[in-house]
């Protein structure tokens, strides 16, 4: 017996103009999962996409977001997306989605391209490879840590992004590094993109859309900022891709904390056709394809897993 029945499942999630767009977040495909490293294994995606695959229409992100629009949507519609732009979505992610045949959108972050380094791996990395049993990062104004365990360390990684993630972009990546030089960890080889690793994933159909250039929190940025890092992250992207580039995510991405109606905007002006936040939920109404909403399950049973794509948005 086909469990949920399909019935069921298209009770819980209409076509047509009451249709729930599930727009599912991921950031990295790891070979196995590991303390620290915000990503599934392997065999976690692929498990993931086949039961998608199995009670969902998985569309590509621009063709959704059209149907949506036009109230057209269909039932149990689906869409997969990562952020930042890792070497892994080209390396692990991609050939999953291929086999399975679900279509992918990476929305990249320009700057850390070619060898670049966000300011949580950075931190994350340092903790997970130190030798050290406690970390005093006093003179830097974040106190000091136990890390004597994996439980430790992932309490100290969380205080330590908290009291760091609404900086600057070159405040954050500053403390990052000095928070590795404290660890004495030294740089790890690049975990993102190069250029060709960008046109190969494009080659291979995943769908490339804007995430900024340096990653910041956009309602903290003033106006020139804020314009500037939306329309360099586009400008970026379309000039390695020789490609248009029409859908933006929003750093961080909640609603009002992160950005506000400015930078939807903003967003709007640079010459984006839709965008996309962390707020999870039930899609806009009336139809508006600058606040979409997207969200990761984290659960790791097949039966949790459903249950979160039909609870969300309801």
């Amino acid at each position: 017996m086909n469990w949920p029945p399909r019935w069921l499942l298209n009770r819980l999630s209409p076509g047509g103009p009451e249709a729930r767009l599930h727009v599912l977040l991921h950031h990295r495909v790891v070979a196995e999962e590991q303390p620290l490293v915000s990503g599934l294994s392997e065999a976690g995606f692929a498990w993931q996409l086949e039961l998608l695959m199995r009670h969902f229409n998985v569309l590509p992100l621009a063709e959704a977001v059209s149907l949506y629009l036009d109230g057209r949507l269909p039932p149990r519609a689906v869409c997969v997306t990562f952020d930042d732009g890792f070497a892994d979505t080209l390396n692990l992610a991609m050939p999953i989605a291929e086999r399975a045949g679900v279509p992918i959108t990476v929305f990249v972050a320009t700057r850390y391209l070619n060898g670049g380094i966000m300011f949580n791996d950075r931190v994350a990395d340092a903790l997970r490879r130190t030798r050290q049993r406690s970390l005093d990062l006093s003179e830097i104004g974040l106190g000091r840590f136990d890390i004597d365990g994996d439980v430790s360390r992932a309490q100290a990684f969380q205080r330590i992004v908290d009291a760091i993630k609404y900086r600057t972009v070159e405040e954050r990546l500053a403390l990052a590094e000095a928070i590795a030089d404290r660890a004495e960890v030294d740089r790890p080889a690049s975990l993102m993109l190069d250029d060709e690793g960008l046109r190969a994933l494009h080659r291979k159909g995943a769908e490339i859309g804007a995430h900024t250039h340096g990653h910041p929190i956009l309602a903290l940025c003033d106006d020139d900022e804020a314009r500037r890092e939306i329309g360099e992250g586009k400008r970026r992207l379309e000039s390695i891709l020789d490609a248009p580039v029409r859908l933006f995510a929003y750093p961080n991405g909640k609603p009002e904390r992160d950005f506000t109606a400015r930078d939807v905007e903003l967003v709007r002006e640079a010459g984006f056709d839709a965008a996309f936040s962390t707020g999870g939920g039930a899609m806009p109404s009336p139809p508006d394809a600058f606040r979409l909403p997207r969200y990761t399950p984290w659960d790791r049973t097949e039966m949790r897993y459903l249950a979160r794509l039909l609870r969300y948005g309801r």
